[in-house]
């Protein structure tokens, strides 16, 4: 990620920002109760490393954020994890999720070997540092780890992906912290469906669901009716979910379908109603990802803002 400003700057003006703050959940600045339920929790990347727990509440701050991505990797001190854990506590910030992209179905054994032992490591972060889940993509059956192939759908792949989900769960035996895998457009799950099938067929507790739908919107049919697909998500969803991914969707007129991502305000979305609906849970960070440059990152979060402020969200300060 491209980033054009410093930590110094970031922490010199973040400070200003953050001083003064006071945490009303259920109020917007103005005093306005939510109409359409519980405050969002808006999140997003934070454009420097920190290893100072109070720089890094500073920056999240600045930004205006609620949530935040796990500042820190596996292998830190537990004092380091602990400190920030604290840190994030008192000062209001959710910790989202830890990521722990890697392809836990790689057709090399030893690949796949790794790639477990990277989520056992994030799931074991994830529940020391308090965050709401471990996310991770199921995998694929070929050598592109998020790649399309045919044999990411068998039999055979669905019985792997929950024995691999199971013993990484069992492995760590978290306390707080949930596994997931992030639906993908050509993998599994694929679908609000699929996803209810595999935390039926894993059985597990901290089993639960990581939502995207842009990623699951592949199709013009779902694409043009995406408000009544958000809705699906959510009913089906609901009690499972612990994490949420804020992306936009275009449909391009090449052939055959061209579905681009987009920056949020930038595609057809249904921001509205995915604003709403994620209104009815409570403390699920709304994560903002996949842009260049922080001013983008600026541009997706206020328009997030200006459609929640139209349609009565607040958002958690």
């Amino acid at each position: 990620m491209n980033c054009n400003f410093n930590r110094r700057h970031f922490i010199k003006t973040g400070a200003i920002t953050a001083a003064g703050l006071s945490f009303v959940p259920s109020y917007s600045k103005t005093g306005k109760i939510s109409v359409s339920g519980n405050p969002i929790r808006l999140g997003g990347p934070v454009p420097v490393n920190f290893s100072d727990p109070s720089e890094w509440v500073k920056a999240v701050k600045y930004l205006k954020y609620s949530a935040a991505y796990c500042p820190v990797q596996p292998g830190v001190s537990g004092e380091l994890i602990r400190s920030f854990r604290a840190e994030a506590k008192k000062s209001n910030i959710l910790i989202a999720e830890v990521g722990a992209w890697s392809n836990t179905l790689d057709p090399k054994e030893t690949v796949r070997k790794d790639a477990i032992k990277k989520n056992i490591e994030a799931l074991q972060l994830a529940d020391e540092i308090g965050a709401s889940c471990c996310v991770n993509i199921s995998g694929a059956r070929g050598e592109i780890w998020d790649g399309p192939y045919p044999g990411n759908y068998t039999t055979e792949t669905f019985n792997m992906i929950v024995e691999t989900v199971r013993y990484i769960i069992d492995q760590v035996k978290p306390i707080s912290a949930f596994y997931t895998l992030e639906p993908m457009p050509y993998m599994l799950p694929d679908s609000p469906d699929s996803c209810i099938e595999l935390i039926k067929a894993v059985n597990r507790k901290q089993f639960a669901v990581h939502l995207d739908p842009v990623n699951m919107i592949s199709s013009p049919q779902k694409y043009y009716n995406n408000a009544a697909f958000l809705k699906e998500c959510f009913t089906k969803l609901g009690p499972y979910i612990k994490s949420i991914h804020a992306k936009d969707i275009t449909i391009l007129p090449k052939l055959t379908v061209h579905l681009e991502e987009r920056r949020p305000g930038l595609g057809s979305l249904d921001y509205a109603i995915f604003l709403q609906e994620a209104s009815k849970l409570k403390d699920i960070p709304f994560m903002l990802e996949h842009l260049e440059k922080q001013e983008e990152y600026k541009l997706a979060a206020d328009y997030v803002r200006s459609v929640g402020e139209k349609v009565g969200i607040v958002f958690e300060v």
